[in-house]
């Protein structure tokens, strides 16, 4: 687990894989990964057990394919069961829209890294205290860099990672504001492009990051 947060707190930078099938999944990645971002986050459905399914299909796919030169993790895990569910899948990490104490501590218990999704500064040190090894500020942008700023007075202490409205053009203000790293959906990880089979396009906006 050490190792998979310091390859996350490395990386800086989560690509959030939602509503992809896992026959792009492996493309998508090595995209992704050839444009230097080596930290991808699988989301589960809350509309479809179908797309939950393909969603852990497509961790097994990265974990089998990439091994370790990826970081694969499950995102909009809402229910311990899904916990286990991608931790069986090859998941290394578990992230959360919300703060579940269940979630979170069932995550622990299986040795994975944990980022739950909060707001307030109650909520940050909430999950801080049940476990989370990070914690993920949504909707990042929407509460801005001054709010995040104000928040890391009391807590400078807990990691803090942004998601929400996070693109190349602000990546670095967040970490400039002392977040340890952001989550990018998107304005990454773009679906049209995807479906499109423009791979290159892809791995164009991963090294808008600079990460390579």
């Amino acid at each position: 687990m050490a190792d998979t947060l310091q390859r996350i707190l490395d990386g800086k930078v989560i690509a959030i894989v939602r509503g992809i099938s896992s026959k792009d999944i492996i493309q998508t990645v090595q995209a992704l990964k050839d444009g230097g971002i080596t930290c991808v986050e699988v989301t589960f459905s809350l509309k479809s057990e179908e797309q939950s399914l393909d969603t852990l299909k497509s961790i097994q796919m990265i974990k089998k394919h990439f091994s370790d030169s990826v970081a694969v993790g499950a995102g909009t895990v809402l229910t311990p069961e899904n916990v286990y569910r991608a931790k069986e899948a090859g998941a290394e990490y578990i992230i959360s829209p919300n703060v579940d104490e269940a979630v979170i501590k069932a995550t622990k218990r299986l040795g994975l890294v944990s980022i739950p999704g909060a707001v307030t500064p109650t909520e940050v040190i909430t999950a801080y205290n049940w476990g989370a090894d990070i914690v993920k500020l949504f909707p990042a942008a929407t509460l801005g860099l001054s709010y995040i700023k104000a928040l890391m007075g009391p807590i400078d202490g807990i990691p803090l990672t942004a998601v929400g409205g996070v693109d190349a053009s602000n990546y670095g203000d967040f970490i400039n504001a002392g977040c340890v790293g952001v989550g990018v959906g998107g304005n990454l990880v773009n679906k049209k492009l995807i479906e499109a089979g423009d791979f290159e396009a892809i791995k164009n906006l991963a090294l808008e990051y600079g990460l390579k």
